[in-house]
């Protein structure tokens, strides 16, 4: 039975478990049956006791992502203790009650001034004119990478997320925040094991982070240079007000993490995408000139963040007609809005000439509203540096499995590849 179809002993629909195996299979396909019948859908993550709302639609994912009634804070929920619940789904998550600051601190869970204050802190590292300016970097790193892939390859096959859709991103975003070279690896292993749905790894993972960062601010502090790691450092011991010891801690964290992980499988993504759709493939080595519009239809049609995380309802609101009570939690599923044919002409489809231009994006790939993603100018420019380079050095690129064989990580909201074997 679909994680979509079950159903209580009454007969009413059960919570759906986002850790349904049928619904990591196939999110695309299960989200769009929910979104069809309600536009509001019950399930559970790490804690059964503590159900989510699902919001399905892409008009009221829009409306949730914007509308300044649901927080991201729980403490700004009024008259309510949300924290509590909010709180124990991360113990079950396996993050250790002393480390909870790291995870409840970020800018991704701030609202209003604080939300404001530790983004403007960071804002002018990812505005356009600066990724513009890192442009030829990428380029240089991605030919870099692209020269050592056939020597990587084993058997004529080698593993693209591996070798080159994840050194990138964590190149770019490690010399962005300042990250030493020699400590990069470590990156890596700590950005998948925060993947695992283990709580115990999870919980190791979480206090090596924070001692790793801990210890590289102490060291930056006796060496400082011209980086973001650097600027904040300043700016929390100038003033400790703006920016607090576990609001620096998790700033660097966020943005490591944020800044390779979801580009690295946009990249990985997207190659499987073209590569299982041979018109389309054509069309883009035939027009490369069609790359950023490419790059925005393959956030839509196969983007890695499928959930936002948890809002939390400050008031009673009203979605679609069902109300959602003050203090409930809710996650806006933007791959059920993504695939949501009220707004997209035949959805299942891969079109990348969808989008009118390479500078607009109607898809939700990347969130809406005052959290839209900061780093979203960096990722489509990797994306498309990434994507034009790879098919311009290797024309015969093709997948070495069948795509039925093509493994991805069951994490619940995400789509992620574990390997993407490919014959260069």
């Amino acid at each position: 039975m679909s994680a979509s179809t079950e159903s209580d002993t009454t007969g009413a629909l059960a919570p759906v478990n986002l850790m349904d195996p049928g619904l990591l299979e196939d999110p695309f396909g299960e989200y769009s049956t929910m979104r069809e019948r309600a536009p509001l859908v019950r399930s559970v993550l790490f804690d059964p006791e503590a159900p989510i709302w699902l919001v399905t639609r892409y008009d009221d994912v829009k409306r949730v992502l914007s509308d300044p009634r649901f927080v991201n804070d729980p403490a700004n929920v009024p008259g309510l203790d949300v924290r509590s619940t909010r709180d124990r789904q991360l113990r079950a998550r396996g993050v250790p009650e002393e480390y909870m600051p790291y995870v409840t601190k970020s800018v991704l869970a701030a609202d209003g001034a604080d939300h404001i204050r530790l983004r403007k802190l960071v804002s002018r590292t990812f505005t356009a004119r600066r990724v513009m300016e890192l442009r030829p970097r990428v380029e240089e790193i991605t030919e870099n990478l692209l020269d050592r892939l056939e020597g990587m390859a084993q058997d004529g096959v080698v593993d693209l997320i591996e070798h080159f859709a994840y050194p990138l991103p964590i190149t770019v975003i490690c010399e962005l925040v300042g990250i030493p070279e020699e400590d990069r690896p470590r990156w890596r292993e700590w950005g998948k094991s925060l993947m695992t749905m283990e709580p115990e790894e999870f919980a190791a993972t979480l206090r090596s982070l924070v001692e790793g960062i801990d210890a590289l601010i102490e060291r930056r502090r006796v060496t400082p240079t011209d980086d973001l790691l650097t600027g904040l450092i300043r700016t929390h011991d100038e003033d400790g007000d703006r920016l607090s010891d576990a609001e620096m801690i998790t700033m660097v964290l966020t943005l490591i993490l944020a800044g390779h992980e979801t580009t690295a499988h946009l990249i990985g993504n997207g190659v499987a995408a073209l590569l299982t759709h041979p018109d389309q493939l054509a069309l883009l080595r035939s027009d490369p000139a069609l790359t950023p519009r490419a790059v925005h239809e393959l956030m839509r049609w196969c983007g890695p963040v499928q959930g936002t995380q948890l809002r939390y309802a400050s008031e009673d609101v009203e979605i679609g007609g069902m109300r959602v009570r003050q203090g409930e939690p809710v996650m806006a599923i933007l791959v059920s809005a993504n695939y949501d044919p009220r707004e997209f002409d035949a959805p299942e489809r891969l079109d990348i000439t969808r989008e009118p231009d390479g500078r607009r994006e109607n898809h939700l790939g990347f969130g809406y509203g005052l959290h839209y993603c900061l780093g979203a100018a960096l990722a489509r420019q990797e994306g498309e540096v990434a994507l034009g380079a790879l098919l311009r050095r290797f024309p015969d690129l093709a997948l070495a499995v069948a795509p039925a064989d093509l493994r991805r990580q069951p994490i619940p909201a995400s789509w992620r590849l574990e390997q993407l074997p490919v014959k260069l």
